[in-house]
């Protein structure tokens, strides 16, 4: 009598312990999905307050119109289907206010050298993540999702995938840029590279084509070399030669990057002395 009492508080415990295990694996789903959606949050919060933060930077701007204009691009949307005319609205708050005649340069496989190099020289030259444009999401990631008004910074597609929010968004940022340019450009490209002048790059497949001869004089390339193997005389070099518009004089000089760094590192440098 007492083993069959036993084995019934047995039979009666197995049952209990059973929803004990389902109610700790529903508390641990529910606590999973607070956490993502907590964190989702945080990151829409941090990548709006950057976002605002580097555009009250700039002077002459409505950095609330500014920011509805950049939603709105991909908002909403499937990630991997946001064309490069959906920032046209974005493009347009942000013009360029200052004037940038000879002081616009491109770069290709280069951006930390040139980024270090403009920092101290902005009255000089400027790339397109030291404008407004640029620089409100330089180094970030984003994207929407169909039937979504957030703005996600996690689970969006990859660089190469489709027409993504911000692959389109630099080509478009980027051909922007290149409409403005005006007398002398100034392009940094990697002389380490078989192929300095890749035809797949931004700069080749955007912003050169978007050179006109009846606003830009000349195109000049900054080759950044390592070592003497390094020339102008690369044939990609020559392509890009061909590929300006007829009436854009075209030069190249090899810059050593150790020239280029000590030019960064000086503030009182005179505008092109370091080539």
């Amino acid at each position: 009598m007492e083993q069959h009492g036993s084995g019934g508080r047995r039979r009666r415990r197995r049952p209990l312990i059973i929803i004990g295990v389902v109610v700790v694996a529903l508390l641990i789903i529910v606590v999973i999905a607070v956490a993502v959606s907590l964190k989702q949050r945080r990151g829409k919060d941090n990548f709006q307050s950057t976002f605002m933060a580097r555009c009250n930077k700039f002077m002459g701007y409505n950095c609330n119109q500014v920011w509805k204009a950049f939603q709105q691009a991909y908002v909403g949307r499937d990630p991997r289907k946001v064309p490069m005319d959906a920032y046209n609205p974005f493009i347009i708050e942000t013009p360029f206010h200052n004037p940038i005649c000879n002081k616009l340069i491109f770069w290709s496989k280069t951006k930390e050298i040139a980024h270090d190099f403009t920092e101290k020289n902005k009255n000089c030259f400027i790339t397109v993540e030291d404008t407004l444009m640029g620089s409100v999401v330089d180094g970030l990631i984003w994207c929407g999702k169909e039937g979504s008004n957030e703005t996600f910074t996690t689970g969006c597609p990859e660089w190469g995938e489709g027409e993504n929010p911000v692959r389109s968004f630099w080509k478009r940022a980027s051909a922007a840029f290149a409409d403005a340019a005006c007398g002398d450009v100034t392009v940094m490209l990697n002389g380490s590279l078989d192929t300095p002048y890749h035809p797949e790059s931004v700069f080749a497949s955007i912003e050169v084509p978007r050179f006109t001869s009846t606003k830009v004089k000349s195109l000049n390339v900054v080759l950044v070399t390592q070592n003497n193997l390094d020339t102008c005389t690369n044939d990609s070099l020559k392509n890009l030669q061909k590929e300006l518009a007829h009436g854009i004089t075209y030069n190249c000089k090899e810059v050593a990057e150790i020239q280029i760094q000590k030019c960064s590192s000086s503030s009182g440098m005179q505008c092109g002395t370091c080539w």
